[in-house]
Order: C-alpha cells, then sequence, then structure tokens
C-alpha cells in the first residue's frame, strides 16, 4: 500500500465527510477512496471512521490520528513550495465561486489579469447558492456578509453601498419621496435571497425604528439583473448595490432617491480553505483581486508580476 496516498485519502474524506467528495478533489473514483482508506484501517487496527449511507464522521482515534496528519501533509507541501522556489510562474487551473451578479464587478477586471498571468485558466461559477468551498473543490469564493465558517481563511475586498433606485418616467409620474413614511406609498420590486428564501430587508434609516418599512411590492426577482431591469422598465423603486446600478444611473436610465437615509456601507470577502497553504496561482489572484475591486482607479497598487 502507498501510505502516502492513504493518508491523502483519509485527510480529504475527514475535511468532507465524503468519500465522493474526496475522490471528486483527488480526480479518482469514491470507490477508490474507501479502499485507500480501508487498507489504511487495517495496517492501524483501528476504525478511522462511523459509516452511514450518507456521509462519514471520525472516530475519536481517527480525529486523533487527522490532526497528526493534517500537520504532516501541510509541512510537506511547505517543503515542496520552498524546494520548488517562491517565485515560480503561478500556473494551473483555479475555480472560483461568485454571486451571480459578480460578473458585474468581477469581469471587468480580469483582462488585467490574464494579461499579468497568462499560464492560469479561470473557471467561474456564477451562483447565488452558498457552495462548500471545500466539498465542492473550489479554490476561493467572493461572498457579501458576515463570515462563519472556521475552516476558511479570509481577505477583505473593499466596501460597496446600496442604493435606491427608480426611472426618471417613474417618479415623474408618482412622485419622489422625501421620507422612509413617504417611500412606503410608492411600488416596491424587491429581491429574494435565493439562498433563504427571504425578502432583502432595505436598511433605511426611519422616524420609527421599532416597525419594519412596509412594503407595496408589484415585483419580486431572485436575480439582480431582473430587479435592475424592472426599475429601469419603471415599475417601481429598486434596493440594489450601487455597481449594478451605476451604469443606468451614469446614464440617467435611474435615478438614485434618499441617499442620506440609507445604511452604508457592505462589504464583500474572498475566502479560501485554511488549512491549505496558498499556491503560487492562488495568491497571485487574492492579491490581485484584494488590489483591484471596490477600490478607484487612482488608489490601486500595481500588482508585480510572479
Amino acid at each position: 500500500m502507498d501510505r502516502l496516498t492513504a493518508i491523502v485519502s483519509f485527510v480529504r474524506t475527514a475535511e468532507t465527510s465524503s468519500f465522493v467528495a474526496a475522490g471528486r478533489q483527488l480526480g479518482i473514483s469514491a470507490s477508490a477512496v474507501g479502499k485507500n482508506v480501508a487498507k489504511l484501517e487495517e495496517k492501524l487496527g483501528v476504525r478511522l471512521f462511523h459509516r452511514t449511507t450518507r456521509r462519514v464522521r471520525l472516530t475519536t482515534e481517527g480525529a486523533l490520528y487527522y490532526e497528526r496528519c493534517h500537520r504532516i501533509l501541510d509541512d510537506l507541501e511547505e517543503a515542496e513550495n520552498v524546494v520548488t522556489d517562491a517565485s515560480q510562474v503561478p500556473r494551473g487551473l483555479l475555480r472560483i465561486s461568485t454571486p451571480t451578479v459578480g460578473y458585474r464587478f468581477l469581469l471587468p477586471v480580469l483582462p488585467e489579469f490574464t494579461a499579468l498571468y497568462p499560464d492560469i485558466e479561470l473557471d467561474l461559477d456564477f451562483d447565488d447558492r452558498m457552495v462548500d468551498v471545500i466539498e465542492e473543490g473550489f479554490d476561493a469564493v467572493i461572498r457579501s456578509g458576515n463570515l462563519r465558517d472556521s475552516q476558511l481563511a479570509s481577505r477583505r475586498l473593499g466596501a460597496f453601498r446600496f442604493v435606491l433606485c427608480a426611472s426618471p418616467e417613474y417618479l415623474r409620474a408618482h412622485g419622489t419621496p422625501r421620507s422612509a413614511e413617504e417611500l412606503e406609498r410608492h411600488r416596491q420590486i424587491h429581491f429574494r435571497i435565493p439562498t433563504t428564501g427571504k425578502l432583502q430587508e432595505w436598511q433605511v434609516k426611519r422616524a420609527s425604528a421599532e416597525r419594519p418599512l412596509r412594503a407595496r411590492t408589484v415585483l419580486t426577482c431572485n436575480n439582480c439583473e431582473g430587479l435592475r431591469m424592472g426599475a429601469i422598465e419603471g415599475m417601481g423603486i429598486a434596493y440594489m448595490p450601487d455597481f449594478l446600478a451605476r451604469e443606468a444611473l451614469d446614464d440617467g436610465r435611474l435615478v438614485s432617491v434618499l441617499d442620506p437615509l440609507l445604511v452604508n456601507p457592505h462589504r464583500f470577502w474572498l475566502l479560501w480553505p485554511s488549512s491549505r497553504r496558498l499556491s503560487p496561482k492562488l495568491r497571485a489572484f487574492v492579491d490581485f483581486v484584494s488590489s483591484r475591486l471596490f477600490t478607484p482607479p487612482t488608489e490601486r497598487e500595481s500588482p508585480r508580476r510572479r
């Protein structure tokens, strides 16, 4: 038995709680992963996992063995990085997950990234669901909101704000709201959060903070582009990120209202598995996007080619 192969199969299974997910990461079948772990258990004379039809979980002995094996693999990877020289050219496939609306802020900066790092192949997954970074084999994900997963390392990407927008035609026909109370009398376009099914809260300061903002909903969308187009077509007032509205605000198709009453800012994060050392390709991506996204061009740093 190749002990190192068996240990890698064991560690990846422990991290994902699944032979299938471990096999996906390692590029082998789930049955091959299972056989590697079974042979390791036979050699050690202990059971490392409790197995069910849906998932596996570490036994007490397995948890102790995992802690040691995890450190050994980290040390091995660090040794390899030292030998191969940290200045090597970043190359290879990089799988990144981002919210659907991410193409609005991410794609415009990627031509510069690919010019700097032509040997990196980007595989972008635009999806609003909360992906499992480790189990699904992503190198990194871009997400907004509060950070919860302690298995992930993070880098702040920058701040953005929400704006309330409507078309000039809508405002001429229905008037411009001057307060949160007046906003309640207007037709509203709401975003339904795909991961929870709940409507996104409009964070607007109002005289009475004890009750939620009343909604006169004319349209609900679970896609930000639908939200934006509903506002441009004059259906009502919508609450959206400024980077989504910026082009339409600049060319006059949308007008922002009640800016002083909005609670801002918000923030995006770049997340990746903390259990693994940053590869040259991932480090290049982390350093690049953290210096480019939501940063005015005059404040951007020029990343060094690695």
